[in-house]
């Protein structure tokens, strides 16, 4: 028989770096997860991936064991990494703080497009585009169209 779901919890965490301190500690102890179990089993899954922010889904159960999905690092911190900037801009609008190249956006789509609720890579493009936007980050070029 399926075990009864009790919930879900979102959390971001470095990947190979969670530990029972908070953020991770609480959310998972006041719903009576095994935390150094989850710590273990999350830092395994994601040693390659180390030091890099990484969103997880944990769905517990009623009888306390969990399972959980990695997702891929979010697209403000893949323009972060591309970019070498400490963060976005005050005033997006009128102050840019970096430019990308459409070919670094396609990578970061290219990525990022698993998690993302769209199915061409072109959709995906713009989804980053938009992000890098509202960051203070320009997008050099043209949109390149397949037309």
């Amino acid at each position: 028989m399926a075990k009864e779901i009790a919930g879900l919890i979102k959390l971001q965490i470095k990947g190979g770096a969670a530990n029972p301190s908070p953020p991770v500690g609480p959310a998972l102890g006041a719903k009576g997860i095994n935390i150094m179990e989850f710590c273990k089993q999350f830092n395994a899954r994601t040693q390659e991936k180390a030091g890099k922010v990484l969103p997880v889904i944990i769905t517990y159960y009623t009888d306390k064991s969990f399972d959980f999905i990695v997702k891929t690092p979010p697209v403000a911190v893949q323009l972060i990494e591309a970019t070498k900037v400490k963060g976005g801009s005050v005033e997006p609008n009128r102050k840019k703080v970096a430019e990308v190249t459409w070919e670094q956006v396609k990578a970061i789509a290219a990525d990022k497009m698993v998690d993302l609720n769209c199915f061409e890579i072109e959709s995906a493009m713009k989804m980053v585009a938009g992000t890098a936007r509202s960051m203070g980050i320009a997008v050099k070029g043209e949109f390149p169209s397949n037309n």
